[in-house]
């Protein structure tokens, strides 16, 4: 109708205002508008313009290297405040908040994604009990990540006799989001895209607030192409149609151009993903992981890294089938991706917005989720999110931990050059890792032991060689692998003395073995 402008991608760049303050998108780079990111660089570095924007997002745009993402945006003068679930995935980002060279907040994933439809309806903020007792509680610090940084801008309040966290509303008057195709009226569609996310919040949030919507897409198409259920942003939203001129900007994943069967539910898994993955640490701690699940159990959330090897497990033992597996972003059903390509699925059975599935998280729809821990302290307190000049961020590991009916936390005892032998039904340690895990201090509160073990539901901690349960009387050492020596590797590799269980007994010689376990559900 000639109200959109369809233009380039740096034309795209041009249109963004110094002190703009920019809702967007993505999850690694699924979903995210890279190119708009690489010529909004090119700009800066050229002119000094746009400086000082402001940027508000719920996970993490980038693929763990330094040079895609918002490592475009990394740049002293550009960035003046950030507002973000993860960090990890832009690490050129970390060394400007440890610099005090920009304001940065760490907010759980799904408080974010809610927030952008708070916003979008106009509304003063999200109320939540999410991230009660954590870093981003303003008794421990309310998500904040420099000295610079200080306005609060989540406070603790009362209802009905209970505490709840109110995070206010963040206004932008520019959204910056992604979508496969778009039509002469504007109008965004996703047919290509592996995850629907949040870009429709994103775009009512700026529209209400009177900004602009950009939106990068692969192609434009004649006006009734797009299936009216397939639009993601209704045209009447968007404003401005920026056209890639590098599909390689554009890719589905982080690591994959394109691939059909992640989205499409009718994808043949392929033979080679079926073999059996070598008996490592890895594979052991999925394996002690995946006997905690119960047959009642439905629905199933698994984490990046280690706890992926879970999913791998029950595949082997012929089990996949009896759940759902679910990823954060919206993902139901089929086979999750790790690595570049985390947040797809093969052969999904649903994609939902990414907010509606923080909703339903929140609510205590997860019975077990599997997440990785990093740092545990006597509380049985986890760091999962900062380690010295590293800002990894929260992500989605507060919403999900603190609200699944069940958690395994999974990850190796120490690290840093951990070596061992696994064989014959038991574990050697070979080289024992220079950095101990259990230790008496952590950086960050990412959740709260002792906050968490006074709910009634099952939490543990399970490493290749000894196994934690949370009780009420503390972390609590409940087993150890066959061949391992209590004192000498595990109680001597702790900073504090857990809670020792009246029996302490030995891991299940079958997770040591590299033939199948014939496991069976509880």
């Amino acid at each position: 109708m000639g109200r959109v402008k369809f233009v380039s991608t740096k034309e795209a760049a041009a249109m963004i205002p110094d002190g703009a303050r920019i809702g967007t998108v993505g999850f690694m780079l699924i979903g995210a508008p890279e190119e708009i990111w690489l010529e909004t660089e090119k700009r800066f570095l050229e002119t000094g313009s746009p400086k000082n924007i402001s940027l508000l997002w719920a996970s993490g745009p980038g693929d763990g290297k330094d040079i895609r993402g918002f490592n475009h945006l990394c740049h002293e003068g550009l960035l003046a405040k950030a507002v973000g679930g993860h960090f990890g995935l832009f690490p050129k980002m970390a060394p400007l908040i440890n610099n005090n060279k920009m304001q940065a907040y760490n907010f759980p994933q799904g408080v974010l994604t809610g927030m952008f439809r708070e916003m979008a309806a106009r509304r003063p903020g999200v109320i939540t009990h999410v991230g009660l007792g954590t870093f981003v509680d303003p008794e421990f610090g309310g998500g904040k990540l420099n000295s610079i940084t200080t306005e609060d801008i989540v406070e603790k309040i009362q209802l009905d006799g209970k505490p709840y966290l109110f995070y206010k509303a963040q206004e932008i008057d520019v959204a910056v989001v992604r979508g496969t195709e778009a039509d002469e009226n504007g109008n965004i569609g996703i047919s290509k895209e592996s995850l629907r996310l949040e870009g429709l919040s994103a775009a009512q949030a700026a529209k209400n607030n009177g900004g602009l919507v950009i939106v990068q897409v692969e192609r434009l198409v004649k006006n009734g192409t797009i299936d009216p259920k397939n639009v993601l942003i209704p045209g009447p939203l968007v404003d401005v149609v920026a056209l890639v001129s590098d599909k390689k900007n554009h890719m589905q994943t982080s690591g994959t151009d394109f691939n059909i069967e992640f989205i499409s539910g009718t994808g043949v898994i392929k033979q080679e993903e079926k073999k059996s993955m070598p008996l490592d640490v890895r594979k052991v701690i999925g394996r002690r992981a995946a006997m905690e699940l119960e047959d009642s159990m439905t629905v199933l959330n698994y984490g990046i890294g280690v706890p992926e090897q879970v999913a791998i497990v029950l595949k082997e033992e012929g089990l996949e089938d009896h759940f759902i597996a679910t990823v954060e972003p919206g993902i139901y059903g089929g086979t999750a991706q790790g690595g570049l390509n985390f947040g797809a699925a093969i052969a999904p059975q649903a994609i939902i917005d990414h907010p509606y599935q923080f909703d339903f998280y929140d609510g205590g729809g997860v019975d077990m989720t599997f997440l990785g821990m990093a740092e545990c302290n006597a509380a049985g307190s986890l760091n999962v999110s900062k380690f010295g000049p590293k800002i990894a961020g929260c992500g989605g590991f507060i919403d999900i931990s603190q609200n699944a009916k069940a958690c395994v936390f999974c990850g190796t005892f120490t690290a840093g050059g951990l070596k061992v032998e696994i064989g014959e039904g038991k574990l050697k340690i070979v080289n024992e890792g220079k950095v101990k895990k259990f230790i008496n201090n952590i950086e960050q509160i990412t959740l709260n032991g002792e906050y968490e073990s006074k709910k009634n539901k099952k939490i543990m901690l399970i490493t290749e060689r000894a196994v934690f349960e949370y009780r009420k009387e503390g972390l609590t050492l409940i087993e150890i692998a066959p061949g391992v020596e209590l004192e000498k590797d595990v109680l001597a590799q702790m900073e504090f003395k857990p809670v020792l269980a009246d029996e302490i007994k030995l891991m299940d010689e079958r997770i040591f073995k590299d033939e199948p376990m014939g496991l069976a559900l509880k």
